[in-house]
């Protein structure tokens, strides 16, 4: 069984699919078996307070320290009324100042660079298209968001959520609940953790609960932290 867009495709990046752009990462997938998740609603009982907001601006601090992060992520689609999985495996890119890059490489090659407004999907002959998020508020919470917890944007992620969060000598949980109407259209809770890396963190593991009773889980890992990216990367968040 495949999922019913395929990546790749002419045409199947097109403005009214707002599904799609509030499951940014399901670009191809296969169905595979239901996941076993590394972190638990247990976070949720530890809210946000004077005990953890030190630990926690700290780790903010420390994401935010990266200006480019690269590494490989495995996501994993579970379908609830289904008892099923769609499972994709590839590379990832996180700039600072530009985006985000998720390059598909399994089961279907793509390549997906998220913006602050826009998105660009680009296929494996190298054509590429442009989708705009203009006037659509949905995509722009939902890129906001995602820039926020990727660069540990402390007061962004506050202004837009319940925080929760735990933490130890050798990593930490972050589970956020959204306060706002378009942010809760695409995610109900989301749950993130980390480790604590001898001069900053990375984040290993995000788990994110639709509305629907889905949920999608990225395992993510080989990180690595260039002062810059090549010309071929950033020609990834160029439409040419």
């Amino acid at each position: 069984m495949k999922s019913k867009y395929t990546p790749g495709k002419p045409g199947w990046l097109r403005p009214g699919r707002v599904g799609f752009l509030c499951r940014i990462f399901l670009l191809s997938c296969v169905i595979g078996g239901l996941p076993l998740y590394a972190q638990t609603d247990a976070v949720f009982r530890s809210p946000l307070g004077a005990e953890n907001r030190a630990r926690f601006n700290e780790i903010c601090a420390a994401l935010s320290g990266y200006p480019v992060i690269k590494g490989t992520f495995e996501q994993t689609k579970t379908l609830s009324r289904l008892n099923r999985s769609l499972v994709s495996r590839g590379n990832f890119i996180i700039a600072r100042d530009l985006g985000m890059v998720w390059e598909t490489l399994k089961p279907f090659p793509s390549t997906l660079s998220a913006g602050r407004d826009y998105l660009l999907q680009s296929t494996p002959s190298g054509v590429k298209t442009r989708l705009d998020a203009k006037g659509n508020e949905t995509f722009l919470r939902f890129a906001d968001t995602i820039s926020a917890v990727f660069s540990g944007n402390s007061q962004k992620l506050q202004d837009n959520f319940e925080v929760y969060f735990t933490a130890t000598a050798k990593g930490w949980i972050l589970g956020l609940i959204p306060s706002e109407r378009a942010i809760r259209s695409f995610a109900e809770r989301i749950i993130l953790s980390g480790d604590a890396l001898r001069d900053g963190t990375v984040i290993r593991t995000v788990l994110l609960y639709e509305k629907n009773g889905d949920s999608i889980y990225y395992a993510l890992s080989d990180h690595r932290f260039p002062d810059s990216l090549s010309l071929h990367e950033r020609s990834l968040f160029v439409l040419r």
